[in-house]
């Protein structure tokens, strides 16, 4: 990886005049191979959400290039699915004469070959690229058609291929102890203990983040995520087989490892899984390829569902992790702030564009040090891009941002101590009525979230509500989760855990971290998103309350000024402006040392109590 190269780009890494000939020649494929049709989800054998180069064979066929949909092809007529978030990007992207854009969550490729494939047509699926859980719904959904599913012998896209990027090649490097807050060797055993405890000989762990965080080792396979690509097994006493390109192992990884770790070529994997005929291996059906449990099943093991036993554990933070991510916001907040004041002095000019923007903020990240990439693509949106929850700017969609608009900036840093994300929404020049009522709205479904005291064993989808009603109460709403899981200097999106309205039921632990980011959307005019994160603690105990029970709260460790300009203080009451003006305190207070002059009396400015 070039290190100072940008690593956010702009172009728009399409064409859809590659649509034709490349069904054309996916199609061609698909006959030789006795199959009517093929199904492509974006994802690999690693079901990582941002992928290499390599492995984007759904770009590559259609030409869209967001971070989740999927395509289903048949003899005559293919679709593409996308979600509410890309919308308007698919149609900008692919040739609709080619690919149909479907709804990825309302219908899918189940929904849609339920519907349209013919029977006893053979469809195909790559079955490392989609999970076990997948590949039951898919198959449940093409029998419903009358039709049949296929697994292949490797991918049909990578047949006609023919230019398909080389895998990545970079060095894996060992995460420090003084940075991953527990061993290696500690991690390993203590999970290993837990998978003897349950029965099983050992686990298989298919993420990418479980693996690093297993082994305290990073990566840079992905964009944005510090991703070893990878596979392991973890055994019962606590050793592991690591499935990687030995090219990728230094000699100062290989110490680190220790010799109960033992590194394999990716090749050797699936005679690995033949050698538990007779054993009992636990694996998680939804993020473990459908092929992992099909060899397994042949060789005769006793294989059984559960989840992957690292995702917990590393979901719930050390008191080391926790503190790094609280030092990688002091300097995430200060270079947004030195950001914020820029586009204060710039912004009403009339000549920034949402690329310029985007590109000012890497700029501010990387001269805070230790920025090793951003945590995604910067959701860069002016006046109706901002309305878009996930739009991404190109060089073709780019826009000025304008005098009386909303400006929403979505953004994060990858730091060795911590991993950021932060929206701030700001209003260049006057805001309307409308606009100060909708963000206060906001604001105060996000305090509500961030103040909330709740007993221990509740999960987000209790607290969701809290971040919605004063929308409610106004007959608005937003069609996005309110908060995602943050790793430690891994994936921006991580779970068991979150905070939205699907009936997610895994209870909120201390040392969780989360995203506290509701928003509100006007279609075609503006967006507004607050959002900090928040780490799970213990609450203090509650004067005349059960002493029995443990309650829980947030801790946010993000810090930069929220848009005073677009409140409307008459919405709030005095406890939610106590709050405001506590954490504008915070703020000023902590990265004031940081800033030169002209930004420090800016902040001074901006964070004054209301």
């Amino acid at each position: 990886m070039d290190k100072n190269a940008p690593f956010q780009t702009f172009d728009d890494r399409s064409d859809a005049a590659t649509c034709a000939p490349r069904l054309a020649a996916l199609r061609a494929e698909l006959a030789r191979r006795n199959l009517d049709g093929f199904v492509v989800p974006h994802s690999d054998e690693y079901q990582s959400e941002y992928l290499p180069e390599c492995n984007e064979r759904l770009a590559w066929l259609t030409s869209f290039t967001g971070s989740a949909g999927a395509a289903v092809v048949l003899k005559d007529k293919a679709a593409v699915f996308v979600d509410g978030r890309y919308t308007l990007q698919v149609r900008q992207q692919t040739d609709p004469a080619q690919f149909e854009p479907r709804d990825l969550t309302m219908e899918g490729p189940n929904g849609w070959l339920e519907a349209n494939a013919p029977k006893g047509a053979r469809i195909g699926f790559d079955p490392w690229v989609h999970s076990q859980a997948s590949a039951d719904a898919l198959r449940a959904s093409v029998e419903k058609a009358g039709a049949v599913l296929v697994p292949t012998d490797g991918n049909p896209i990578d047949a006609v291929w023919h230019d398909r990027p080389a895998a990545p090649k970079d060095k894996a490097i060992a995460h420090a102890l003084n940075l991953a807050g527990e061993s290696a060797e500690s991690k390993r055993t203590r999970i290993g203990e837990e998978v003897r405890k349950s029965g099983a000989d050992a686990a298989i762990v298919s993420l990418s983040d479980s693996i690093c965080w297993l082994l305290n080792v990073r990566g840079a396979d992905t964009p944005h995520t510090p991703f070893v690509l990878s596979s392991a097994i973890l055994n019962a006493d606590g050793s592991v087989d690591w499935f990687v390109d030995p090219d990728k192992i230094t000699r100062e990884l290989s110490q680190h490892l220790g010799n109960a770790v033992r590194v394999r070529a990716p090749g050797e994997f699936e005679s690995a899984l033949d050698a538990f005929a007779g054993k009992s291996v636990v694996a998680d059906a939804t993020w473990t390829a459908s092929a992992v449990f099909a060899r397994l099943e042949k060789a005769g093991a006793r294989v059984r569902r559960g989840v992957d036993p690292c995702q917990l554990p590393k979901a719930c933070k050390n008191p080391v992790e926790i503190e790094g991510a609280r030092k990688a916001h002091v300097r995430d907040g200060a270079a947004l702030t030195r950001f914020l004041a820029w586009m204060a002095r710039e912004a009403p000019k009339g000549h920034l564009t949402e690329i310029e923007a985007a590109e000012a903020l890497e700029g501010y990240r990387r001269e805070a040090g230790s920025l090793t990439d951003l945590s995604f693509d910067s959701i860069s949106g002016a006046a109706p891009h901002a309305a878009l929850p996930h739009y991404r700017v190109t060089t073709s969609s780019n826009r000025k941002i304008n005098r009386d608009e909303i400006y929403l900036i979505d953004s994060g840093g990858q730091y060795p101590d911590g991993t950021t994300d932060v929206t701030r929404t700001m209003i260049v020049g006057e805001p309307t009525a409308e606009m100060k009522d909708r963000f206060t709205r906001v604001l105060k479904g996000h305090i509500a979230l961030a103040t909330v005291i709740f007993p221990e064993g509740t999960s987000g989808a209790a607290l969701d509500v809290l971040a919605r009603k004063p929308l409610w109460d106004a007959g608005l709403d937003y069609d996005h989760g309110t908060g995602h899981g943050v790793g430690s200097y891994l994936s921006v999106h991580e779970g068991p855990q979150n905070i939205s309205k699907r009936p997610v039921t895994q209870s909120l632990m201390p040392g969780m971290i989360c995203s506290n980011e509701p928003g509100y959307y006007k279609e075609g005019e503006y967006g507004i998103r607050i959002e900090n994160l928040i780490v799970v603690s213990e609450a203090k105990p509650i004067s005349g309350g059960d002493p029995q029970r443990k309650f829980m709260s947030f801790e946010t460790i993000t810090l930069a000024p929220i848009d005073l300009a677009l409140i409307d203080p008459s919405l709030m009451t005095d406890a939610e402006r106590d709050w405001l003006n506590a954490y504008h305190r915070r703020v000023y207070e902590t990265l004031s040392p940081q800033l030169d002059d002209e930004t420090r009396h800016w902040l001074a400015d901006v964070t004054r109590a209301i």
